[in-house]
């Protein structure tokens, strides 16, 4: 039976927290922390019967042994094919699919963090010492923990900086969170986010430094395990700002090899905007770190314009370590696969189609992956999309 309640640990001091506690970073380098958790082997056959959401992976996840969770029905979206053999200037041996994370609850793929970690501020709620849940996001990751915040009956206020769609606004403020809009770009509005999180009886829900959030996206490769009969493809294609998805991606790849239930890894290939892609600079120069924050300039791309991720060390070490490589694509790629994905019958805001951008402009061998983040209801079409 898997534990409750695990234990933090710093990635880079090792430093310690009780997962039980409200210190959201690690108090001597101030850096995000990793989680104590060993998952449990699974079978395929013993998922048949499971509830239809993401919980049905009881076993590798951390906060599984409580019933009933938080939950709204996230995870189990498609995967469907956007290229066959073939079929498409691709080479003959190429596919790619894609999986519709933007079906989910509140239309993007942060529902499957955002469950773990209201789910645990649930659970911290109860205990007397959480007045509130607080978040900081460009959009989504915000509108998620609103979301489930309401599921579960959690005051929640939410930091977005000035520029934000006015639809995201709108979504937050339906699940009856409190906007704290900040005046500046992504980062002015994490460090306004961060000073709040130190208020007493505020469970910071943050995607980027907690952990929780991590082990909610990594269903995402166990779904694609699943659906495809006990593999996984050649390439996982993933969009990387923060990096949440890709780090969620790698810690599911490195469970199921660990586990004897796939053989081989497939190769994480991180894309950015060539406009903010610090990491991609970083990777393609050899580096294990980034050596100075991306200046912050204007993208179609906005989710994941991130000029100083927290893990960009974890990040770049992930995409080495399975032989994979950085993707950038240009406004002009961003706007044609929008466009291109739409006539498919696929609106997907314009952040997510960077995946399908990258592969179209550079194909990978044998079985990609794509994830299509976020629902083009969100933003609507990219300026400069339109058919002419």
């Amino acid at each position: 039976m898997l534990i409750t309640m695990t234990a933090y640990v710093c990635p880079r001091c090792q430093v310690h927290a009780p997962a039980d506690a409200l210190t959201w970073c690690c108090p001597k380098c101030r850096g995000p922390w990793d989680l104590e958790f060993n998952s449990a082997p699974l079978s395929l056959k013993s998922l048949t019967s499971r509830v239809n959401s993401l919980w049905r992976y009881e076993e590798a996840l951390p906060l599984a042994t409580e019933i009933p969770h938080v939950t709204l029905g996230e995870g189990r979206t498609p995967l469907v094919p956007l290229t066959t053999p073939g079929t498409s200037a691709l080479a003959a041996a190429d596919t790619v699919m894609a999986k519709l994370d933007y079906l989910m609850p509140t239309l993007s793929f942060k529902d499957r963090g955002a469950v773990m970690l209201v789910e645990l501020a649930r659970r911290l709620t109860r205990g007397g010492g959480v007045r509130r849940v607080l978040a900081d996001s460009s959009g989504n990751a915000g509108t998620a923990v609103a979301a489930y915040c309401a599921r579960a009956g959690l005051d929640c206020v939410v930091y977005v900086p000035d520029g934000t769609s006015p639809k995201k606004l709108e979504q937050i403020r339906a699940h009856g969170a409190r906007l704290t809009v900040v005046p500046g770009d992504r980062e002015d509005t994490a460090r306004a986010a961060r000073a709040a999180a130190d208020e007493p009886g505020t469970f910071y829900a943050s995607h980027v430094y907690n952990p929780h959030f991590l082990h909610g996206t990594k269903t995402y490769v166990y779904e694609l395990w699943e659906e495809l009969g006990g593999r996984l493809p050649d390439s996982l294609v993933l969009p990387v700002g923060n990096g949440t998805l890709l780090l969620g991606a790698a810690l599911a790849v490195a469970e199921l090899h660990r586990h004897g239930l796939v053989d081989t890894r497939p190769a994480l290939v991180a894309v950015q905007a060539e406009a903010v892609s610090p990491l991609a600079k970083a990777f393609h120069a050899g580096a294990e770190e980034l050596s100075a924050p991306a200046a912050p300039r204007p993208t179609l791309a906005e989710g994941i314009a991130i000029p100083n991720p927290p893990r960009a060390h974890q990040i770049l070490r992930a995409v080495r370590d399975t032989g994979g490589t950085f993707l950038t694509v240009t406004e002009d790629q961003i706007r044609a696969a929008q466009l291109d994905l739409a006539r498919r019958g696929l609106f997907v805001e314009s952040t997510g189609v960077a995946c399908w951008a990258a592969v179209r402009a550079a194909p990978r061998p044998g079985l990609s992956v794509v994830p299509l983040c976020g629902a083009g209801a969100k933003t609507g079409l990219a300026a400069g999309a339109a058919a002419p």
